[in-house]
């Protein structure tokens, strides 16, 4: 490996992104020693929403045990455990039940609240020697044999030993690094709003396939759920302009009774679905993390969780080569963070798209089968145990952070 240049730098990492990936890893680099920046649109104060805004995420067990090993867990203000995760289709009788009791004990995860997560990243972040430029935006960079020079909006300049492409699905970072994408649209659009209802939800998950995708009800604390509702663009589109009382009709058709009396509460969002998936996860001093190295399919829920283990394996890998004395961003350093997460981020994207067509709408043999296999599966603790892990994200060559062990 090459050894480290000594040379001067403005920092060590430049993270273009202050979002939920990017500010973990920024964080887990700060507390092993690193020098980091991020480089955000918004300041962060402005994106720390008091009230409750329908947006909330499920964080697995592993990303758990991240967030605990750089002290972001324990700062977060509220969480929902998730005990147990049912899958239906549409309205047949046969499901899957996965109950934690019976498969370890412990939680598949938990329900955060994304204001909830927003706060304890910041709270955290101020603890520690990370540097946030905002309100900011990269313009350029340039790469030689030592380092990258950001160019930024504003005019100003930054050096660091590495750049860091954690701005989203529509990263301009990534596409400055001339490394393309691949994928397609599903022709739908998700809409994300938040419910009360009259009875508990037991930590329970739902994942109900419907006309014309997936409906989710994933548990809040108290009597509440977040819902994440797949539908065609031009009924997302009328959906979320429907006034409270034609919107909560609508919901009670698809939700049903089982949990008492429903009321919306909070606004509703919604976006398009699409698989995307960067030709590299690295280029020249540079490296992906989050979406800007994929986006999937909501189908599992596992969207963030998989950004989490990019940053964990992306930490790891740069944290060793400093320890070592060696470049952070050498060709092997960044050889070996790709080999480490494509892989993982391939075989989620695939799993992903292949339920989203497996219980696309048809009828027939094909339901039927689709049926009989969701009964089967529910006969097979040990195949019920396989899918677990991967829910609660416990499978493959694990970085240090998802095992719980600091940097």
């Amino acid at each position: 490996m090459e050894t480290r240049a000594k040379s001067s730098f403005d920092t060590d990492v430049l993270v273009v992104g202050g979002g939920l990936v990017g500010q973990s890893l920024a964080i887990a680099l700060a507390n092993a020693g690193v020098g980091v920046m991020v480089l955000d649109r918004t300041v962060p104060e402005t994106t720390l929403v008091p009230e409750h805004d329908g947006r909330a995420s499920a964080i697995s067990f592993a990303s758990q045990e991240v967030l605990r090993a750089i002290g972001v867990w324990d700062a977060v203000p509220e969480s929902q455990p998730i005990l147990g995760i049912r899958v239906s289709d549409r309205l047949s009788p046969l499901h899957i039940h996965f109950d934690h009791k019976a498969l370890g004990g412990e939680p598949f995860g938990a329900m955060v609240e994304n204001r909830h997560l927003r706060l304890a990243l910041h709270t955290t972040t101020k603890r520690t020697t990370v540097r946030n430029v905002a309100p900011e935006s990269l313009k350029s960079f340039d790469v030689n044999g030592f380092g990258v020079q950001a160019i930024l909006e504003s005019g100003g300049e930054l050096r660091a030993r590495m750049l860091v492409a954690a701005d989203g699905a529509r990263s301009q970072t990534r596409d400055r690094a001339g490394i393309g994408t691949r994928g397609w649209s599903y022709d739908q659009w998700g809409i994300v709003t938040t419910v009360e209802h009259e009875r508990p939800h037991h930590g329970i998950a739902h994942e109900r396939f419907l006309n014309p995708g997936p409906f989710a009800i994933l548990p809040l604390t108290g009597n509440r759920s977040s819902l994440v509702w797949t539908e065609s663009p031009p009924m997302a589109a009328e959906m979320v302009k429907l006034d409270d009382n034609r919107f909560s009709q609508e919901l009670r058709a698809r939700f049903g009774d089982f949990l008492g009396e429903i009321e919306t509460i909070g606004p509703r969002w919604r976006y398009p679905l699409h698989l995307r998936l960067a030709d590299s996860y690295v280029a020249d001093r540079v490296a992906l993390v989050g979406d800007a190295a994929h986006a999937m399919h909501p189908i599992a829920g596992q969207g963030l969780n998989l950004g989490l283990r990019d940053a964990a394996a992306l930490a790891e890998v740069i944290v060793d080569a400093n320890r070592l004395g060696l470049d952070i961003a050498g060709p092997d350093v960044l050889a070996r963070y790709q080999r480490w997460r494509r892989l993982d981020g391939l075989t989620l994207l695939s799993v992903t798209d292949g339920l989203s067509k497996l219980f696309a709408p048809n009828s027939g043999p094909i339901a039927w089968a689709r049926d009989l296999g969701l009964a089967a599966v529910n006969q097979m603790p040990p195949l019920k145990q396989f899918f677990v892990n991967h829910a609660r994200g416990t499978v493959g060559k694990m970085p240090k952070l998802l095992q719980g062990t600091p940097l």
